[in-house]
């Protein structure tokens, strides 16, 4: 970064000379040659169930159209059926302290659902589509959450903010009898037991 008069402008080296004079251009003139846009590329996968505060697990039934937190039998859990979810780890041109940006998928009856959200009637709605997460996003998405520790004492527990609306987590609301999985608005310094979920 150079100062002249009162204008910054940003340069980088580009060769060191005779006597070992170091020359500078600057940094516009490579910005569209040599700069990655802002984007995310996936990293690496992993396999995982996703368990509440009460040890219920994440449950995805496309047929009804929802999403719940439940009571699952160990038969019930080698079927696996909706309840094995694929967290896709993306690493992003722009480093962010928003936390790890992953996106989630799940396979029902050999179709695969990625988890997306979508507004409503006003209200942010967690949705499961039919289809792949993409190995490549170039800006801005509804799939992306931010995945940190639930709190600096409970490494073992996480929360995911959603990436367009922040301060909107994933997290549960009961329903009937359902423990349904939804966004919620988490205010300032707040814990909130139903946004706990373990991987």
């Amino acid at each position: 970064r150079v100062k002249m008069s009162a204008e910054e402008i940003l340069v980088c080296a580009v060769q060191l000379g005779k006597n070992f004079c170091l020359y500078f251009v600057e940094i516009l003139f490579f910005i569209s040659a040599e700069l990655e846009c802002d984007a995310l590329c996936k990293e690496k996968i992993l396999c995982r169930v996703l368990r509440n505060v009460n040890s219920q697990l994440l449950v995805v039934r496309p047929d009804l159209n929802v999403a719940a937190f439940e009571d699952v039998t160990d038969q019930e859990l080698q079927s696996g059926k909706g309840m094995h979810f694929i967290m896709h780890c993306f690493k992003t041109t722009t480093p962010s302290s928003a936390g790890l940006s992953v996106a989630f998928s799940v396979r029902v009856e050999d179709k695969s659902y990625y988890m997306c959200c979508e507004k409503e009637g006003g209200e942010m709605i967690v949705r499961f589509k039919e289809g792949e997460v993409p190995r490549e996003i170039p800006g801005e998405s509804n799939i992306i959450f931010f995945k940190t520790t639930f709190t600096p004492y409970c490494s073992k527990a996480f929360k995911f903010e959603y990436s367009l609306e922040r301060g909107m987590f994933l997290a549960f609301q009961e329903e009937g009898c359902l423990r349904k999985l939804i966004l919620k608005k988490l205010s300032k310094d707040e814990v909130d037991e139903t946004m706990k979920i373990s991987l």
